[in-house]
């Protein structure tokens, strides 16, 4: 290791100090709030003979210095019961779905966070949900039964628990089906901030797909209600046939669409994609407890 006399680090430091305010000026303009330490890093290697910075002080006392200087960089640490904790560096105010978009690079907000920040309902929750796809896989193998389908959904439904907790928000990180990114676009956040998110078409199916991601099933119910004016019955057939499911879940987005009041001569066409077999709103719907609807070949809950 190389010695550097105090006084020699102090004059390096001092020169840093004189291009805070231009580095603030830069990062102000910056879409981009939340950075892994090597994002920063990179960023000063790659802007020091711009801002000045000596050659010889280390991106690392370059960040360190921000931070003490009580401008608006910040260190915050994203704790996890079940993983290690996700330290990122944050400039300025950010909402809580920027902190989430930042855990896993690719990662797109949905289910229940994609409902509010559609304008479905305005509770504004405290569990947000990002997606973050797994590789490709082939095709399951066999037919489709019905007593796969009754197995499948006699049990409650898996929820992941990839999760972090920053100032009271939960984050949760889902492994979805690969969709190359499919009905994913932009929506300005509560912070002001561009913000990764599925299309309002993509999130009406998600969420009845995995409808505890989203509150539950009455939830689910709830925003298609607030969605029927502003969604087409065509863009939710689109994205139901690209996402090719092995399980019918047309018949459970059918079933929703026709209680949420949508046009019948519409929602019909889902029927196109075939009623082969008895299949279930949700998960673990004690026998006692489920009623039949026969024209969507649909068990849901007693009271729904």
């Amino acid at each position: 290791m190389v010695y550097i006399p105090f006084y020699i680090t102090e004059f390096m430091t001092r020169k840093f100090d004189a291009a805070i305010p231009v580095i603030a000026a830069y990062l102000d303009q910056q879409p981009q709030r939340v950075f892994q330490h090597r994002e920063l890093a990179q960023l000063v290697h790659a802007r020091a003979e711009e801002w000045r910075i000596p050659a010889s002080l280390s991106a690392r006392r370059c960040i360190d210095r921000l931070i003490r200087d009580g401008s608006l960089l910040r260190r915050v640490t994203l704790a996890s019961e079940d993983y290690g904790p996700v330290t990122r560096y944050v400039w300025g105010e950010v909402s809580p779905y920027a902190l989430a978009l930042s855990i896993k690079p690719g990662a797109y907000l949905c289910h229940g966070s994609a409902v509010f920040l559609h304008g479905l309902n305005d509770l504004n929750p405290k569990t947000i949900y990002a997606n973050k796809e797994q590789s490709q896989k082939p095709s399951p193998r066999g037919e489709l039964s019905q007593g796969a389908i009754d197995r499948a959904f006699a049990s409650k439904q898996r929820r992941s628990r990839y999760a972090f907790v920053w100032e009271g928000t939960r984050i949760v990180i889902l492994s979805g089906k690969h969709t190359n990114r499919l009905e994913v676009g932009t929506v300005t956040g509560p912070d002001g901030e561009t913000l990764q998110v599925t299309s309002l078409a993509r999130t009406l199916v998600d969420i009845a797909v995995r409808p505890d991601y989203a509150g539950g099933v009455f939830q689910v119910l709830a925003a298609y209600e607030g969605a029927r004016e502003r969604v087409n019955v065509n863009a939710i057939l689109a994205v139901l046939k690209k996402l090719d499911y092995r399980y019918p879940y047309h018949q459970a987005v059918g079933f929703y669409l026709s209680r949420a009041g949508f046009d019948p001569t519409k929602v019909a066409r889902l029927k196109g994609f075939g009623l082969h077999f008895d299949f279930y709103l949700d998960y673990a719907i004690p026998p006692k407890n489920r009623v039949y609807d026969a024209e969507w070949q649909l068990f849901f809950p007693k009271g729904f």
